[in-house]
C-alpha cells in the first residue's frame, strides 16, 4: 500500500502495486512538486482567520511557494499552516491592515507579524513559522494609521496633519520608518503615536514638525528608553 511523504505529500508507491497506474500517480506527484517550487496562490483574508491544507496527493494550497494575501482587514487576522511540516514559502502581504494585525503562523504556534506592503521569505521547521528575510517598501500614507514593525512610511500631510501609532508590544531590533514626502511637516506635523511605550526614554508622542524631515525609530527593548532613533 502507498505512503505519503512528510512534507509535500507525496505518493511513494510499493514496487508490485498500483498496477497500471504509476503514469499517473507519477504525473500527479510531478504536478504537486511543480506547485511546490512554482506555485502561487492569493488567499483573501479579510473576512476570517485562514487554515491552509495539504492533503496527501491533491493539490492543496499549502504546498504553493508562493503565498499573496489579500483584502482589507476587518480585525486581527492569522493564517495557519500545518505543524509537523517543513517548507519554504514566499509570502506577499497585498493586504490593507486598516490598523489591525496578519500573523502567518504554524498552528499552535507564535509565527510572526507581517507589515503591510512587505514580502517575505520564510519556512517553517514543522514547529513555528520563521521569518528568514524581510523585503521592506516604501509606501504612501495621508491619513492616520496603526502601523506594523518595518514599515517604511511617505507620509504626506498636504491635507493635514497625520499620527502614526506605533505597533503595541514591539519586539527588540523592531524598526519603523518615516520621510516627509510633501515637505509640509512644517505645516501639518506628523505625530508618531507611542502606543504604551516610550519614545527616546520620555513617555510622550513625538511631534514632528520640521520641513523635509526624515528618520527612522527602533525598538531598543529596554522599557525605560522605548523606541529610539537609528538616524534623524
Amino acid at each position: 500500500m502507498s505512503s505519503y511523504s512528510s512534507d509535500l505529500k507525496l505518493e511513494l508507491m510499493v514496487t508490485g502495486q498500483n498496477a497500471g497506474t504509476w503514469g499517473d500517480k507519477t504525473n500527479t506527484n510531478l504536478n504537486l512538486v511543480q506547485q511546490s517550487v512554482a506555485g502561487y496562490q492569493a488567499i483573501d483574508v479579510a473576512g476570517a482567520d485562514v487554515t491552509l491544507a495539504m492533503t496527501n496527493a491533491t493539490i492543496s494550497n499549502a504546498r504553493n511557494m508562493t503565498l499573496e494575501f489579500t483584502g482589507t482587514l476587518a480585525a486581527n487576522r492569522t493564517v495557519n499552516f500545518p505543524a509537523g511540516i517543513e517548507k519554504v514559502f514566499n509570502v506577499i502581504d497585498s493586504t490593507d491592515h486598516a490598523g489591525y494585525t496578519l500573523t502567518f503562523k504554524v498552528t499552535s504556534a507564535a509565527g510572526f507579524l507581517l507589515c503591510e506592503g512587505n514580502s517575505y521569505f520564510c519556512h517553517s521547521n514543522g514547529t513555528n513559522m520563521i521569518k528568514d528575510l524581510e523585503f521592506r517598501k516604501w509606501r504612501a500614507i495621508t491619513a492616520s494609521e496603526t502601523i506594523q514593525a518595518g514599515a517604511k512610511l511617505l507620509v504626506n500631510t498636504n491635507g493635514g496633519a497625520v499620527t502614526a501609532t506605533l505597533p503595541a508590544s514591539p519586539a527588540t531590533g523592531d524598526e519603523v520608518h518615516f520621510v516627509d514626502q510633501g515637505y509640509d511637516f512644517n505645516t501639518n506635523a506628523l505625530t508618531v503615536g507611542r502606543n504604551s511605550s516610550n519614545i527616546a526614554n520620555a513617555a510622550s508622542d513625538l511631534v514632528v514638525n520640521t520641513q523635509g524631515a526624515a528618520f527612522s525609530l527602533v525598538f531598543s527593548g529596554d522599557a525605560t528608553t522605548g523606541w529610539t532613533y537609528t538616524e534623524k
